[in-house]
């Protein structure tokens, strides 16, 4: 059990917007084990798979449900904002998800898309929410039943008031920067902050805010590419580091100061503020358009900027396409050839 899901302390302590009772604590963390699966399962809980549907056809925790790949879902295609909140009470309660219920969200182990998912019905209203860092990846590691049948609940109509002290949008950061009781912290990759990987109108960061790459949280945040590169055989460097080393980590921020986090859509961010709620941090926020709103918008100051060489690309894509011309009329010539 990863010591997280262990905190005790006396008194009263603040979940995001949420203010929480320590003495249940250990009914209020965010972050759980297969062991807390299981017995959130066993209390009723609602538990959520939001991978895509075909990787939860092929394998999923007993009685889990799922509505697709959930970043298709909750968010617009183009702008990947939410969508509107009478559009998620459909979704959702199409699905029979009750953000009022406990729920347990999963995916691969470490999936951004499942903190996305508990931020998200953190804001709008859920209480109860956890998350199974260790996902499907833990459950059949440690030996557990995987289940093929999918598991619908009975739609429940749902009446939503977002918290909206939980996510800021552009103008609200820009009014925010260089205020001593406000940090910023960036989720995104060292490029990425650095301006050198654009994803935006321009490259950058918001003026003042500290760098901490979200795979930061785990034991060994190149595991990715080791797996790919086949130097390691499971996802076990994505486990998140022991609560010392995490404090370690966030050591030069503030916990009692507001803490602003933001990525390129809000997904990513969303990871680092979840461990930072269950760090003790007491008024975290999500800047849920993150750079992709914020680059995007030529006024919002910002440093390290850097801009695309429109040039340069359409350079690249016309020698692509030269390429590309060039094999399909290899590929004609050899269908040719056979005839």
């Amino acid at each position: 059990m990863h010591p997280l899901i262990r905190i005790a302390a006396i008194g009263v302590f603040t979940i995001g917007a949420l203010v929480v009772d320590a003495a249940h604590a250990a009914d209020s963390n965010l972050i759980v084990d297969t062991e807390g699966t299981e017995a959130a399962l066993g209390r009723g809980a609602i538990v959520w798979d939001v991978r895509g549907e075909e990787d939860y056809r092929k394998g999923h925790v007993p009685g889990a449900v799922n509505m697709d790949d959930v970043l298709m879902q909750l968010r617009e295609n183009r702008s990947e904002d939410y969508l509107p909140v009478p559009q998620l009470a459909k979704v959702l309660g199409d699905a029979g998800i009750d953000p009022a219920r406990e729920i347990v969200v999963y995916g691969p182990k470490a999936a951004v898309s499942a903190y996305f998912t508990a931020i998200t019905l953190q804001w709008l209203g859920g209480d109860r929410v956890r998350i199974f860092h260790g996902g499907i990846d833990d459950w059949k590691a440690a030996g557990k039943t995987v289940a093929t049948e999918p598991t619908k609940l009975a739609p429940v109509t749902l009446t939503l008031s977002p918290r909206q002290e939980m996510l800021v949008d552009t103008r609200e950061v820009m009014a925010r920067i260089g205020k001593a009781d406000v940090q910023i912290v960036d989720a995104r990759t060292t490029r990425e902050f650095s301006g050198d990987d654009i994803r935006a109108l321009r490259g950058g960061h918001i003026p003042g805010a500290v760098n901490v790459p979200y795979e930061s949280n785990w034991v060994d945040p190149d595991t990715p590419r080791k797996l790919a590169r086949k130097q390691v055989s499971n996802k076990d460097g994505m486990n998140l580091k022991a609560v010392d080393d995490l404090k370690a980590l966030y050591a030069g921020l503030d916990p009692a100061k507001e803490t602003i986090v933001y990525c390129q859509s809000g997904v990513r961010a969303s990871n680092t503020a979840a461990v930072l709620q269950s760090l003790g941090f007491t008024n975290v926020k999500v800047y849920d358009s993150s750079w992709l709103g914020y680059g995007n918008q030529l006024d919002a100051p910002a440093e390290s900027v850097s801009y695309f060489n429109v040039g340069r690309v359409n350079n690249l894509l016309n020698q692509l396409q030269g390429r590309i011309d060039d094999l399909e009329a290899q590929i004609a010539e050899m269908k040719g050839a056979k005839k």
